[in-house]
């Protein structure tokens, strides 16, 4: 028996007219206000020293732009809304930088009074304020996430590390400009650029990683104090792996490269493997709930079989193309995107995290998928075409 054009449960309140989840974003003014202020930052750089910061920004661009792509390719099972992935590079880029900024210059008059005095900054600036003024000023960014609709967004821990990865770029890409700017000759500007760009693109994005773990179990524990801590415990980590690797830059090439290859990239590796199963964790999620939502007539069997695999959504899509063109694939894109929104939320509940916001998000992402299979014709006629396609995972 087929659910296709099932009506919604009868216990969703009868309204047509429910907020969809997957609409929460940055306001465009946010987004535009960010982006401006990236933009007088590298245009002040470029006033300083226009060559400098052409061939930084070239080449950090070209960097993180890698950096930007892995993080894209991670998100793939249950992307994040296009403006908040715009909204955490452009934090990176503008926001966190000012607010380190202002905070280094507040915490370097404190600790180095002699800083007026042109001995220049101390060491005990860039082994600990300069991590804990970057680290907190990305670090605000998950916290922002936290707050409202955007809460909802935070599924899965690739989520968090997502948004994170993101924001790191975003503040590695000025910082990378700034540092290759400010090299005294076009050689020591290369050397700069390959000790940050092909030895450590990742860097920044690895300490927040550190605080999106503590973001990410504070998530999932009630207790006001259980969640203030673990946030506490996720910064004091990114702080720290920050501090070590600004630290050993003061101890000589040997304790630089010697910390990089036995510290920093293992870490890097199990960061690498963390996300990597985190994904696969939102596939295991996926395919564990779509029996049940077979049962509650959302999803039919025949479609069931193609939601549960990143492999068989793109057959359906490609199918979907083919007899019905670009908005017929982009109608089944979005009912899968939908099928896994009400996937993790109904995982929430199964965990017992069902109060009555949760419970109002479950409604919302339900009639969300209603709503996509209504606006996707196309679903029909693959069912109807079943044969004609075969399914390889």
């Amino acid at each position: 028996m087929s659910h296709v054009g099932t009506p919604p449960p009868a216990h969703l309140p009868a309204s047509p007219w429910v907020r969809r989840v997957r609409t929460v974003g940055a306001p465009l003014g946010v987004l535009i206000a960010l982006g401006t202020l990236a933009g007088l930052l590298v245009i002040l750089l470029t006033a300083i020293n226009p060559t400098g910061t052409a061939i930084g920004f070239v080449l950090a661009s070209i960097a993180m732009a890698v950096v930007v792509l892995a993080y894209l390719w991670l998100d793939r099972w249950e992307p994040e809304p296009p403006r908040l992935l715009v909204f955490a590079f452009l934090w990176g880029t503008s926001a966190a930088v000012v607010i380190s900024a202002v905070l280094q210059l507040f915490l370097e008059a404190w600790l180095n009074p002699a800083v007026g005095t042109g001995e220049g900054i101390s060491p005990v600036t860039i082994v600990l304020g300069a991590p804990l003024t970057e680290e907190a000023a990305k670090g605000l960014f998950l916290l922002i996430m936290m707050t409202g609709a955007r809460r909802n967004e935070m599924n899965s821990l690739t989520d968090c590390l997502v948004y994170a990865g993101l924001v790191g770029a975003g503040f590695a890409w000025l910082e990378d400009i700034l540092y290759i700017a400010n090299g005294e000759s076009l050689a020591d500007s290369l050397l700069t650029a390959a000790l940050r760009l092909i030895m450590a693109p990742f860097a920044h994005s690895l300490f927040t990683t550190v605080f999106a773990l503590g973001v990410w179990f504070a998530l999932h524990r009630r207790e006001a104090a259980a969640r203030a801590g673990f946030i506490l415990l996720g910064f004091a980590g990114a702080v720290l792996l920050h501090a070590m690797w600004n630290g050993s830059s003061l101890l000589g090439v040997g304790a630089y490269f010697g910390l990089y290859v036995f510290w920093m990239m293992p870490i890097f590796g199990l960061a690498i493997l963390l996300a990597v199963k985190s994904r696969r964790r939102e596939q295991q999620i996926v395919a564990a709930k779509l029996p049940g939502m077979v049962s509650a007539g959302v999803v039919t069997p025949g479609e069931a079989m193609w939601l549960g695999s990143l492999g068989t959504r793109k057959q359906a899509i490609a199918e979907a193309n083919r007899f019905g063109g670009k908005q017929a694939a982009a109608s089944v894109k979005n009912f899968a995107h939908q099928v896994v929104e009400l996937a993790f939320v109904r995982d929430r509940i199964d965990r017992g995290f069902g109060d009555p916001r949760v419970v109002a998000l479950l409604n919302e992402e339900t009639y969300a998928l209603y709503a996509a299979r209504a606006a996707s014709p196309a679903l029909h006629q693959m069912a109807a075409n079943r044969a004609g396609w075969p399914l390889r995972p």
